[in-house]
């Protein structure tokens, strides 16, 4: 099984915005466990400790509150709109070996060739898997692709036991292309060279006529 994440918290028995405002005060978030048709269990947790475990995405944490303890996972955080901290947050027991459902962020790893660039074309992709394989993230390589061509969900390769959820294998995951800027830079350059180019051949015909007009003077001087 993959490593859980433990966190100690303690059992509330109190509610209401004003109950979560002093909690907060005192470094703790409000949390709630749901357990599918049983009564769900609400608790407080460490804030600091929480907060970091919670950058760990698809995580499985095992929640001890007195002396009973939960294995569960995130269902949803709500965060300050304007701090940005951790105001609340519903998790879902779940059991050793049980498949779930969960969204992994994908990221493209690698250099393409050449100016191209790597677009993600699915952000998230939706797998199932057992509580203790859950991915934290997919990464698709893309090292060394060209101008034009695809990462697709087939060519991807998923850990063991888990399973792509209502997507085609013929969908693409990534698209490897030269941005419309950077074509158009190109071209830009090469405009200014062919310029400068004209320009250095004008000058030097200039320079070499400058010669000969000034032969020219002088004899009409001496005339």
């Amino acid at each position: 099984m993959a490593n859980t994440i433990t966190i100690e918290g303690e059992v509330r028995n109190e509610f209401g915005k004003g109950v979560a405002r002093r909690m907060r005060v005192a470094k703790q978030i409000p949390a709630t466990i749901y357990a599918g048709g049983n009564d769900p269990v609400f608790v407080k947790l460490p804030m600091r400790e929480t907060t970091l475990a919670l950058r760990r995405t698809n995580a499985l944490f095992t929640i001890k509150y007195g002396k009973d303890s939960k294995m569960a996972v995130v269902k949803d955080v709500q965060r300050n709109p304007v701090k940005r901290i951790v105001e609340h947050i519903d998790f879902y027991e779940v059991k050793a070996g049980e498949k779930i459902e969960v969204d992994v962020p994908v990221f493209a790893v690698g250099t393409p060739k050449g100016a191209a660039v790597a677009f993600v074309d699915i952000q998230q992709l939706r797998v199932r898997a057992s509580v203790d394989q859950l991915p934290e993230r997919i990464d698709v390589n893309v090292d060394g692709l060209q101008d034009g061509e695809k990462v697709f969900a087939k060519d991807l390769n998923l850990p063991e036991g888990v399973e792509f959820v209502n997507i085609s294998s013929e969908e693409s995951v990534v698209t490897v292309e030269v941005p419309e800027d950077a074509t158009a830079t190109t071209a830009v350059s090469a405009e200014d060279a062919a310029a400068g180019e004209s320009t250095e051949g004008a000058a030097a015909e200039g320079d070499a006529a400058a010669p000969a007009a000034d032969a020219a003077a002088a004899d009409a001087d001496k005339k």
